[in-house]
């Protein structure tokens, strides 16, 4: 029984680690790290989940991990299809659809571009795109928008021929000198006509604009009506407007929106960006707001947080984010942020100095908080391993009721661990990508504390996937 019992920790622990994994890891550089060792660390860990435990690895569809990880498990499930028994694929196919309807459209393009270059072309995979295909709202906006990635989905799930129109724009371009739908004859008056441009969407219509030479401001001005939010954003940052949906970004975006900004404009639009950080924080918490007790932070903010040209300030971001959403948590405002810069205006934080994690986790048990969280890649320098020690002591010695929680959410993956840093044994550790994320990755953490095992983990996989697919068990 107690070898059962071991093996069951040690199967949760590697189910654990690979959640940690598929949650921040996304195959692109690190600070500490190449894009090539993440991706071949995280080849073995979808390798081996899948291998070892395959209903986990299709469970964590339903879990809040990356979309680069969610088409990885999508395409080695639909590759291994043989691996699988009937039931197995029913519950697979199930969470796979569920999660291709909240993908971005140009990831599912993509991931089925992979397929066919896999020559994975089996019955499950052609009828889980199909009906993903069925189910988009406007197949000729998907034909202007995603023509390559349409014409390739077209011809790999074998579906039936599509309306006239739309074939003869995918496949057969030229044929016709107009066409019915307004979305197609635009592309096709754009080829010639300046005022068709703004009528497409702002990718297509971008291409089109450099080819007619159209000034780039009149380009933006003319062509926002047609934008998402994420472009509008991208577009306005970089012209240096003021995003005109700041108070309904996403908390993760808006705090990278915000560190993109001069430390003078910060102080300048102060009451303005605090307020939508804040109301991000707000709908962030949800029902959790002004529950979690007290809560003292340590917010990692020296110079490692700056992240990778291709993750420019992403640690950072999350940190900024994780101190408005614990301050929306906390109880009556009982709440304390300490940075490891010792900065006590997290407005104005940039990634700067050594990680002397331990001091600053000796601050921060000082407020004797129900709650402390860390928000840190885990590279505890100065001095080194003071913060595992500190935390060691403090729950073996001082706290050993564990009247303070404390978890350690990390936003950078370690290739070489295949796992994120962690700081000490006895706290548990999750991966965190996005700051939205935090009350359910420290609800996921509590299984990394070594008292519950796989049963209990399974238990709450199964919850989440019958949440995530609408299914009841």
């Amino acid at each position: 029984m107690a070898q059962e019992s071991c093996a069951d920790l040690i199967a949760a622990e590697d189910v654990l680690l690979f959640v940690n994994a598929a949650v921040t890891a996304t195959g692109q550089r690190e600070f500490r790290s190449a894009a090539g060792e993440q991706r071949l660390s995280l080849a073995f860990l979808h390798a081996y989940v899948r291998v070892n435990y395959r209903r986990v690895y299709a469970a964590v569809l339903a879990l809040d991990i990356n979309d680069h990880n969610a088409a990885l498990v999508i395409r080695h499930l639909l590759a291994s299809a043989g691996e699988a028994d009937a039931e197995e694929k029913r519950a697979e196919g199930r969470l796979i659809a569920a999660r291709l309807a909240v993908m971005a459209p140009q990831r599912v393009y993509r991931l089925l571009r992979a397929l066919r270059a896999a020559k994975v072309n089996n019955r499950r995979t052609r009828a889980i795109f199909r009906d993903w295909l069925a189910a988009r709202p406007d197949p000729a906006f998907d034909a202007v928008k995603y023509r390559g990635g349409l014409k390739a989905a077209t011809r790999h799930a074998h579906l039936p021929p599509v309306e006239a129109e739309l074939g003869d724009f995918l496949f057969r371009p030229g044929r016709r000198a107009r066409y019915a739908h307004p979305l197609l004859d635009a592309h096709r008056r754009a080829h010639y006509e300046q005022a068709a441009v703004f009528e497409l969407p702002f990718t297509v219509a971008e291409g089109f604009a450099a080819r007619h030479g159209i000034p780039r401001a009149v380009f933006l001005e003319r062509i926002a009506p047609r934008t998402t939010r994420l472009e509008r954003l991208r577009t306005q940052s970089r012209a240096g407007a003021v995003p005109a949906d700041l108070a309904t970004m996403p908390l993760t975006r808006l705090a990278l929106y915000v560190l993109s900004l001069g430390l003078d404009e910060r102080a300048r639009r102060r009451g303005e960006l605090t307020g939508a950080l804040r109301a991000a924080a707000l709908r962030a918490a949800g029902p959790h707001a002004g529950t979690w007790g007290r809560i003292s932070a340590v917010l990692d903010d020296s110079y490692s947080s700056s992240g990778s040209g291709q993750k420019r300030r992403r640690p950072l971001a999350v940190a900024l984010a994780c101190h408005f959403l614990l301050e929306a948590l906390a109880s009556g405002g009982a709440y304390r942020g300490r940075w490891t810069s010792g900065g006590g205006d997290p407005l104005l934080a940039r990634p700067f100095g050594a990680t002397p994690l331990g001091m600053r986790v000796l601050d921060a048990l000082d407020d004797r908080p129900e709650r402390l969280v860390i928000v840190s890649d885990g590279w505890d320098n100065a001095p080194p391993g003071l913060a595992g020690e500190v935390l060691r002591v403090w729950r073996r010695r001082l706290d050993p009721e564990r009247r303070t929680r404390v978890v350690h959410l990390n936003p950078v993956y370690d290739a070489d661990g295949f796992d994120v840093r962690r700081l000490a044994p006895s706290v548990p550790t999750a991966g965190i990508r996005d700051a939205e994320d935090l009350p359910a990755l420290v609800e996921i953490a509590q299984f990394a504390e070594g008292r519950t095992g796989l049963a209990e983990l399974y238990s709450y996989l199964d919850r989440r996937t019958a949440d995530f697919t609408g299914s009841s068990r």
